[in-house]
């Protein structure tokens, strides 16, 4: 079967990012069937592709996997205008693509909800049998954030949602708040399946190279948060927090943040303006380093806004980074992955916008170190019983490909 793939933020393991694209088209080929992925550029990330673009696009094997990327520059750092000009450039161009190439079917993942149109298209004109994954939950997400308030624009991405949504012939939902939002919207369970990410235990090994950043001694309590700095991720929380263990004199505490975003210039600027000098920026690093940085850290950092949506409505990937490299984490939210936290007893659920007990938090750990080993194979247990990389996109390969049968 040739199935022609859409990810706008595909990324190989060489470059930053998460990786799940990469991960299934793999399981699909070495199952033997064809991949062509079509995606856009990255600043952090790498397509696997390099040389000059023609006609605004390249064209190589990755892999085993044919990548068609579009030269469409996309970074976190980017304003609300370009990011939507970026998505729907993205979207119209792949819709020629979706109605020239050939193939048996069309699989496309958020985000942006807009990598679902070529696929609508497929469907709708060329009789493709179409798959959408749904990442996160387009405009409910944005709404609750207050990202996007103008209601004609939150009315139009709801109906693209809507029809998106029962334009496929499968569905799939990467968290159980993201099942429940798609059916909301109408759509049977039966045709939808939930593969949350997954933990990438090939990469998260002790063969890796342990490394700390500049700044952090070796006998340092290390919590390490590895993402994104934007709106979403509520950083802030990690600087009141650290500006609590100022206070407290616990210097030997680093809250590292490792990544790029829109707010990182900012939360750089706080940093220096308060003088939190146990809080360490550095730039985003490929899998390879991260597991390396992993070996080395104490304790991962899940932080996100404390957005209702949040709760249920995510499947965040350096959750499964950390549970695979065996590290304890430190959740901020609530839903069902602090409920999971607490039930494997695989680290700490904070509530939100509490830096006192954040603080608290990270100094019990700090007193209890020798705990910490215990909850880290409790958390590599978690991710080898229900989160194998592996396990899971054999889940994925089984569900995508039915719909052509």
């Amino acid at each position: 079967m040739k199935v022609l793939y859409f990810h706008q933020h595909f990324v190989t393991p060489k470059g930053a990012g998460a990786i799940r694209s990469y991960a299934m088209a793999r399981t699909l080929i070495e199952h033997g069937h064809t991949v062509t992925l079509v995606c856009g550029s990255n600043t952090t990330g790498t397509t696997g592709l390099g040389g000059p673009f023609s006609v605004g696009k390249r064209r190589g094997v990755v892999d085993g996997i044919d990548v068609i990327e579009l030269d469409l520059a996309y970074s976190n750092n980017d304003g609300f205008v370009k990011r939507a000009w970026t998505f729907l450039m993205f979207a119209l161009r792949s819709i020629w693509i979706a109605l020239t190439e050939k193939y048996d079917l069309v699989f496309a993942t958020s985000t942006p909800l807009t990598t679902s149109i070529p696929g609508i298209f497929a469907r709708w004109i060329r009789g493709k049998p179409f798959v959408f994954e749904v990442r996160d939950l387009w405009p409910e997400l944005p709404r609750e954030m207050g990202v996007i308030t103008n209601p004609v624009a939150l009315w139009a991405m709801g109906l693209l949602e809507w029809v998106s949504y029962h334009s496929a012939h499968r569905l799939v939902g990467l968290s159980p708040g993201i099942v429940e939002g798609i059916k909301k919207r109408g759509v049977s369970g039966i045709h939808i399946a939930m593969v949350p990410n997954g933990c990438d235990l090939d990469i998260f090994t002790e063969s890796a190279t342990p490394w700390r950043p500049q700044g952090v001694a070796g006998s340092d309590l290390m919590a390490v948060f590895a993402g994104t700095h934007g709106i979403a991720n509520g950083l802030d929380a990690v600087l009141d927090a650290a500006g609590e263990l100022k206070k407290r004199g616990r210097d030997d505490i680093k809250l590292v943040l490792i990544g790029s975003g829109k707010l990182k210039a900012t939360l750089q600027a706080r940093a220096k303006r308060e003088n939190l000098s146990n809080v360490v920026f550095h730039a985003p690093v490929k899998k390879s380093e991260l597991a390396g940085l992993m070996r080395a850290t104490d304790i991962g950092m899940q932080i996100l806004a404390n957005v209702p949506a949040f709760y249920y409505g995510t499947s965040p990937n350096k959750f499964f980074d950390y549970i695979a490299a065996g590290l304890p984490v430190l959740n901020n939210y609530p839903g069902w992955l602090a409920e999971m936290i607490e039930n494997e007893q695989c680290g700490y659920a904070v509530p939100p916008a509490d830096p006192v007990v954040f603080a608290d938090v990270l100094e019990q750990a700090a007193s209890e170190r020798d705990q910490l080993p215990i909850m880290g194979q409790k958390a590599k247990a978690l991710a080898k019983r229900d989160f194998d990389r592996e396990r899971m996109a054999d889940e994925w390969l089984h569900w995508v490909t039915g719909a052509a049968r």
